[in-house]
C-alpha cells in the first residue's frame, strides 16, 4: 500500500503528516507502524507523525504520535506544521481551529510559511522545586503547556549534559507516573533565551520544542527573569516567539513543507 505524506519542519522538529480524513489509515495507528516508519537512517525519520482527521466541532482534528509510538496530548511546533498543512491542502483556511487531546487549537497562518498559534491555557505552575537529579540538587519550575514541562535555568546552556540530565530528571520520582519534558535556558537578553529540550517519547534532545518554549518563557516571565514577548533561539538554530498575558499563551514560528512523498511497504515493513 502506498501512502502519501508530507514531510514538515517546525523550528528543526520534523513531523510526518498523512490525511486520514477517509479513515483508511486508521489500522496505522500502532506501535509498530510509527516506531518504522519515523526511524531515521531506516525509513523517511522524523521526531513524530500525525495523523489529520475530520472533525464535528472544528475544522479538523490529530492522532500525534511521537517516534517511539507513545501519543501525546500536544505538540506546539507539530501544530503549526499541521496548520500549514491544513491551509496548503484546503483543509482549513488562514484562521482556523482544531481539537488535540489537550483541546481545542486556535492557529493563523502568516507570512513566509510562520504560523501562530492559540496553545491551551498552561496550568499546574509549580515555582521553586529541590529535585536532585544525576547526584545534585537543581531549582526547578514546572507546567503543564499542553503536556508537562519542567524547566532548570543554566549559566551556560551550551554546555549543560541535557541527555543525562534531562533523562535523570524526566523519570524523576517527582515527576511520576507520566514523566515530564526537561528544556535548559540561558538568558540572552531582556527579551530573550537560549534554550535546549530534552523531549519525552523521543527520548533525547531535540532541535525545537514548541510547547517547551512556551513553557519556559512563561516561566522566565513569572520569575522576573525576561519580558514578553519572549525570543527563543533552539538548538536547531531557529527563533520561536511566545506571547503571553492573562493565563493566554501564542506560539509563532514556522512550519514549512520540505516535500511531499509515497510510503512504499519497505518503508514500514522491514
Amino acid at each position: 500500500m502506498s501512502i502519501t505524506f508530507s514531510k514538515m519542519s517546525g523550528n528543526g522538529n520534523d513531523i510526518i503528516v498523512i490525511d486520514n480524513r477517509d479513515g483508511k489509515y486508521t489500522p496505522l495507528y500502532n506501535k509498530n507502524f510509527i516506531e518504522k516508519v519515523c526511524a531515521r537512517g531506516l525509513s523517511v525519520g522524523a521526531d513524530g507523525l500525525i495523523f489529520i482527521e475530520n472533525s464535528d466541532t472544528a475544522d479538523f482534528k490529530w492522532q500525534f504520535f511521537n517516534s517511539d509510538g507513545s501519543v501525546a496530548e500536544m505538540c506546539g511546533n507539530g501544530a503549526r506544521c499541521a496548520a500549514r498543512y491544513a491551509f496548503l491542502e484546503n483543509i482549513a483556511g488562514m484562521n482556523m481551529a482544531f481539537e488535540t487531546l489537550a483541546g481545542t487549537i486556535k492557529a493563523e497562518i502568516m507570512a513566509n510559511s510562520e504560523v501562530k498559534t492559540m496553545l491551551t491555557a498552561p496550568h499546574s505552575l509549580e515555582l521553586d522545586k529541590k529535585v536532585t537529579a544525576c547526584g545534585q540538587e537543581y531549582n526547578i519550575h514546572s507546567v503543564n503547556t499542553g503536556v508537562p514541562h519542567a524547566v532548570v535555568v543554566c549559566d551556560n546552556v551550551s554546555e549543560t549534559d541535557v541527555f543525562s540530565l534531562g533523562r535523570d530528571i524526566r523519570y524523576n520520582k517527582d515527576f511520576a507516573v507520566n514523566g515530564t519534558n526537561v528544556n535548559f535556558i540561558e538568558v540572552t537578553g531582556e527579551n530573550s533565551l537560549k534554550i535546549r529540550t530534552y523531549e519525552r517519547g523521543v527520548e533525547g534532545e531535540t532541535l525545537a520544542c514548541g510547547t517547551g518554549c512556551a513553557a519556559s518563557a512563561l516561566i522566565a516571565i513569572k520569575k522576573g527573569l525576561v519580558k514578553g514577548p519572549v525570543r527563543l533561539l533552539t538548538s536547531g538554530g531557529k527563533t520561536l516567539t511566545v506571547y503571553y498575558d492573562n493565563n493566554t499563551v501564542y506560539l509563532q514560528g514556522e512550519g514549512r513543507r520540505v516535500y511531499i512523498g509515497n510510503l512504499q511497504e519497505e518503508a514500514y515493513n522491514y
